[in-house]
């Protein structure tokens, strides 16, 4: 039951606006992914930026299980297999940004698409979370069974091969 495993990777673009920009936010994110993306909506307006609500201004894939596991060591190769101790929250998860797609391996340069960056959320867990999410007696995750910021480091360390750094 304390065996650690990857739930989700989440990859998420902020276009910023509608249009030719999220287009090509889409059209990156599958082809990194080989999955379809959605469309994230605004939920506040920020009329500065001429932002409403229900307007798209970003693009996301999830992608779990295998899939999940052979795009995560694809990703981290792009950031040279070392990550920093900040990018992990206290419960475990993992955060960082790529600044340019290219470079991921495997994929090539599109001129369509041109230079845009994208960011990387990996989330952890154990067997038993379920508990916290089912529709019927949902119950908290036991002190003992979350997982920790160093079980996460020492689980991405040693079964990724990744180096983490101060």
């Amino acid at each position: 039951m304390k065996k650690i495993e990857i739930d989700k990777v989440t990859l998420n673009i902020g276009a910023g606006e509608p249009g030719d920009k999220l287009e090509k936010a889409m059209k990156l994110l599958s082809s990194i992914s080989n999955a379809k993306p959605v469309q994230t909506k605004s939920k506040t307006r920020i009329p500065t930026w001429g932002i409403r609500p229900g307007l798209p201004i970003g693009c996301k894939v999830t992608l779990r299980k295998e899939r999940a596991n052979l795009l995560l060591k694809r990703l981290l190769k792009a950031m040279n297999n070392k990550i920093s101790r900040k990018k992990f929250d206290k419960f475990g998860n993992l955060s960082f940004g790529i600044k340019e797609y290219i470079e991921i391996p495997e994929i090539k340069y599109d001129p369509t698409i041109g230079i845009i960056g994208l960011e990387v959320a990996v989330t952890l867990k154990r067997p038993g979370y379920r508990i916290k999410n089912r529709s019927v007696r949902k119950t908290d995750i036991g002190i003992k069974h979350i997982i920790t910021k160093d079980d996460a480091i020492k689980f991405i360390a040693e079964g990724y091969g990744v180096e983490v750094v101060d």
